[in-house]
């Protein structure tokens, strides 16, 4: 934790125990199960997630109202029982849940989650993004029943709420005790935290709701989680191959080294589609339906896939993250095969033309591409960024690229908008989190950054925000297929990450652990 919170935190309840070293009254022992994660999960007050270590350490110490299964499908968690109408969705929870220091978990305990998320002066990230705009809680504990609600349809306000941790007892009353301590009702409480260095969580022994009411009973399990900080991969592999960690995850090129190793179990999970979009406004040859599409006739994509990847991504299927609420393909057929011929003559029928081997012209104005793409995505992410340049400066483009850093990225993509091609993986888990970004009011008034005028998308998601889950999956898939056939955006490839283990075995998905599939198989050595 950080030092300054240090004393506060060992004052409050043991579930708040973090640095002061004691294990809680509900705690088991066992081995320990030793997990990397890349970076500090910094401030641990769920309203304020901004990142997916966050959410991983948090996952382990909080429960949501329902959790996701092992086959994507929606089971229970605090709640054991839902209804769901297009704009509400009312849960009747558990009997028996408690807090870490043992204080209740009632339907009042989340419409208190909810309102504080959704006021305004918490300016929560979650709010607008995974927290619908408009959300409200109303409570009856008599009847055991708490219903959410919205001012207007809202499809998945059911799968909405996998991502609200509901915060309990003392940190419920003072969310202070947050910035590096947990309250909640998981199977495990955090009880140690040296901030860059580790984070130790230990296991509930009176813990009867997980998912699809599992429990911590099973003596296979952890005695305690260890999260430790490790900034690098080669380190992590390293650990790994030395038995000094159970788990961890790899995106980059020291996963090699520990796949198909004595000692190791790997297993590979898409990580989020990597995409590129047209700005379409006045004056940007996006602008131009033809020249779209031509650029992408232009471009061979399964091979720009691989150069983005190192050759370990996958064939893309759609913009949302697994585990996808509505399964199914989006992409195939959608997007023009690959024929820098074809795209030539489509040039030159849109009206650019090409005097030798120079940049193509259209009255008098040269057919010019600014690409702009992270500074922080590494090599393979410049090296994509040049073959798609190379590619195009074959058909007669004159392109320019240009890294941003993270810190500028906003500025240059939302407000002085100097670029025509922009490389920018949005990492979503629902359909309605892209419609604000994909259709709408362009920024800076709102947050449609590419300009799309996509009247068959705007449609579509129209209808199928009215229905809920699953009966409207057909219209947002199709919503999804009609960007790809006007070329508004670029499904490239998948990303993947490689889960690697050591003596242990577990299921983490979207950043997310399930904390009681956590099994130990052997020991750390």
């Amino acid at each position: 934790m950080r030092r300054a919170q240090a004393a506060a935190a060992c004052l409050a309840a043991s579930l708040l125990a973090a640095g002061c070293g004691a294990a809680p009254a509900g705690s088991v022992g066992g081995d320990p199960f030793t997990f990397a994660i890349k970076s500090d999960p910094g401030l641990l007050d769920p309203a304020q997630v901004q990142d997916t270590t966050t959410y991983t350490a948090l996952s382990l110490a909080y429960d949501t109202l329902v959790n996701t299964g092992a086959d994507g499908s929606i089971v229970s968690g605090l709640a054991d029982h839902w209804s769901v109408t297009p704009d509400s969705v009312t849960f009747t929870l558990r009997r028996g849940v408690t807090c870490a220091d043992g204080s209740p978990v009632t339907p009042s305990t989340v419409a208190e989650n909810v309102s504080y998320i959704t006021d305004p002066a918490t300016k929560s990230p979650a709010l607008g993004v995974v927290i619908p705009e408009g959300l409200t809680a109303k409570a009856d504990d008599s009847a055991g029943t708490v219903t959410l609600a919205t001012p207007t349809p809202f499809s998945f306000i059911l799968e909405s709420t996998r991502y609200l941790f509901v915060v309990c007892g003392q940190g419920l009353k003072d969310r202070s005790l947050l910035k590096s301590g947990t309250s909640g009702s998981g199977a495990f409480q955090l009880t140690s935290a040296k901030p860059n260095q580790s984070y130790t969580f230990a296991r509930r022994r009176d813990y009867t709701w997980g998912p699809g009411g599992a429990t911590t009973s099973d003596p296979a399990m952890p005695g305690s989680v260890v999260l430790k900080v490790i900034g690098n991969e080669s380190t992590t592999a390293n650990l790994l191959l030395s038995h000094q960690l159970n788990g961890a995850q790899l995106s980059g090129p020291d996963r090699a080294r520990v796949t198909n190793v004595p000692g190791l179990t790997t297993s590979a999970q898409n990580n989020g589609t990597q995409e590129f979009f047209f700005h379409q406004g006045p004056g940007h040859p996006g602008s131009d339906p033809a020249v779209r599409r031509a650029l992408l006739q232009a471009v061979n994509l399964k091979d720009l896939g691989a150069i983005a990847t190192g050759g370990t991504g996958t064939a893309p299927t759609g913009l949302i993250m697994d585990p996808r609420p509505c399964p199914g393909d989006t992409v195939t057929g959608h997007l023009p095969a690959f024929d820098a011929h074809a795209a030539e003559a489509a040039l030159e029928a849109a009206g650019w033309h090409r005097s030798g081997s120079g940049a193509r012209t259209k009255d008098g104005r040269r057919l010019t591409i600014r690409m702009i793409y992270s500074a922080s995505s590494g090599e393979t992410m410049a090296a994509a960024a040049e073959y798609l340049a190379d590619a195009w400066h074959q058909v007669g483009v004159d392109v320019q690229l240009r890294a941003v850093s993270d810190a500028a990225y906003n500025e240059v993509e939302s407000v002085t908008q100097d670029w025509d091609v922009d490389w920018a993986p949005l990492g979503v888990t629902l359909p309605t989190q892209l419609t604000g970004l994909l259709s709408g009011p362009f920024t800076p008034d709102g947050g449609n950054f590419a300009h799309l005028t996509n009247k068959a998308y705007e449609d579509l998601t129209a209808k199928a925000v009215t229905l809920p889950g699953a009966s409207g999956c057909a219209l947002w898939n199709q919503s999804e297929s009609a960007l790809f056939d006007s070329a508004d955006l670029i499904p490239v490839v998948d990303k993947t990450l490689t889960t690697a283990s050591h003596d242990a075995t577990f299921r983490i998905t979207g950043g997310l652990f399930d904390p009681t599939s956590i099994r130990m198989t052997g020991g750390t050595k």
